[in-house]
């Protein structure tokens, strides 16, 4: 069981990869993902040295973690950021499993130096809550005849199903 004292050992361990992220040149977050009382992975904010937009400190931990554990589902697991995560961080957790997040530095913490996500959570919530073809990205279900090939879906269930 994860108590108050493991909570800030985790916190502090986030923290302390966003600093030495930053003194890499990175950006200031760190998160570590904890399964069991111990830390199985662990990751930083890639976003400037690899100009990939997802390479979030959240997302590069998840990754490793379901390398580690050898699955995508992460139930069982909670994630400890340096920072508030954003809307995909958050989605991207829901997704894999993970029960719980707990965060060291807020959005209004961050946002005197532009590291907050309130506006853009705020902004992409209430896009995401109206119908889809009045949403801010343009988004349509076009579908392709595939005839000469067997369904792409119906192809995955017979291969997952024959392993």
């Amino acid at each position: 069981m994860t108590g108050p004292a493991d909570e800030q050992r985790f916190l502090r361990a986030a923290i302390e990869l966003a600093r030495d992220n930053v003194a890499q040149g990175g950006r200031p977050f760190g998160a570590v993902v904890v399964k069991d009382g111990a830390i199985v992975a662990v990751g930083v904010n890639e976003i400037l040295a690899t100009n990939d937009p997802t390479a979030h400190a959240e997302l590069g931990a998840i990754r490793a973690a379901g390398r580690r554990l050898g699955s995508p589902d992460l139930s069982g697991c909670t994630v400890y950021a340096s920072g508030h995560p954003c809307p995909m961080c958050m989605a991207a957790m829901r997704m894999a499993g993970i029960g719980a997040v707990a965060y060291a530095y807020s959005n209004e913490d961050g946002e005197p130096f532009g590291l907050s996500t309130a506006a853009v959570q705020a902004a992409i919530l209430a896009d995401l809550a109206r119908p889809a073809d009045e949403q801010a990205m343009a988004a349509r279900h076009q579908p392709v005849d595939g005839a000469e090939r067997p369904d792409i879906y119906a192809e995955w269930r017979r291969r997952r199903d024959r392993a």
